[in-house]
């Protein structure tokens, strides 16, 4: 059974469904970051589709081929050590350089004018998102609140959104942005860690996402975005309504399920909007009216 070394030093939001651990550990004068994921079950069959978002192998596959990267790049590798119990995954680790938003920003339209693709990237992630969603009931909790219409509405259009956006030219995607997985800054590119859920989507997915967890205005991040010289011949209205359909669909999904946590506690539901569990998920979600409705104005 694969063990880690004595003298490695665990890191903190180290254990995942398939994430055994992550440490840090000096080796020959330099720190590196130790990830360990183990193989999936026959029977976990979510973690075994290699289009799938969760495909369990692909972490190793972008770290064995990713100088394809641009704008967002991945840490300098030193290993993949691969047995029968899963692999090990073996980075430089950062720690000190936080990337600005804009900085971010103007990152992921590097990454995003990359056409490449690889038979392992996760394909049609927010539509996949949305089926688990569908097959769990939609959002039945956000039904008892005053966002009520406009969330019946986003849920009854979310049909023609997705086809509009899978239609939409696809292109390179980290799929996880958010503040903790990016690390460092080389060269004007961001570095980024978890690139478990890298794939295909359209110019604008991965801003739409990332917007979600930062203080700038979603209009500031997208002009930021579109001055990028590399999305020069890219839809700045494709690219605003990408951005837009996951940021909506991904703050409505996520306030439905903060609400459903609570739901079933004495009390009436109004009265938990303030539970520190719950509160913030609301406030993001009411940061992206604007983004809702201009959604619903298409």
């Amino acid at each position: 059974m694969w063990q880690p070394e004595a003298g490695w030093t665990p890191m903190p939001g180290g254990r995942g469904a398939l994430t055994e651990g992550l440490w840090t550990v000096e080796r020959d004068g330099r720190r590196w970051a130790v990830k360990r994921v183990r193989r999936p079950g026959a029977d976990e069959i979510e973690f075994l589709d290699s289009t799938g978002s969760a495909y369990w192998r692909r972490e190793a596959e972008v770290a064995a081929d990713h100088d394809w990267l641009t704008g967002l790049r991945h840490p300098e590798v030193l290993a993949v050590e691969e047995d029968d119990e899963g692999y090990t995954l073996w980075t430089a680790h950062h720690e000190g350089v936080v990337p600005t938003a804009l900085l971010t920003a103007a990152a992921l339209a590097r990454l995003a004018a990359v056409e490449a693709s690889r038979p392992w990237s996760a394909r049609g992630v927010l539509r996949e998102r949305l089926r688990r969603i569908e097959d769990h009931g939609g959002w039945p909790t956000l039904e008892r609140t005053t966002f009520a219409d406009l969330a019946a509405e986003l849920w009854r259009r979310r049909g023609a959104v997705l086809n509009r956006y899978d239609d939409l030219p696809q292109r390179a995607a980290h799929g996880d942005v958010v503040p903790g997985n990016l690390v460092g800054v080389t060269g004007g590119d961001v570095i980024a860690v978890d690139w478990t859920a890298q794939g295909s989507a359209p110019p604008g997915a991965d801003l739409g996402y990332f917007a979600l967890s930062c203080r700038e205005d979603f209009e500031v991040l997208v002009d930021t975005y579109l001055r990028e010289p590399a999305v020069a011949g890219i839809d700045a209205a494709a690219v605003r309504f990408a951005a837009q359909a996951m940021a909506v669909y991904t703050v409505v999904s996520r306030a439905e399920w903060a609400l459903s946590r609570v739901v079933r506690g004495e009390g009436a539901l109004a009265g938990k909007f303030r539970h520190p569990s719950v509160a913030p998920y609301l406030r993001a979600l009411q940061r992206q009216f604007p983004q809702v409705e201009s959604l619903l104005s298409l």
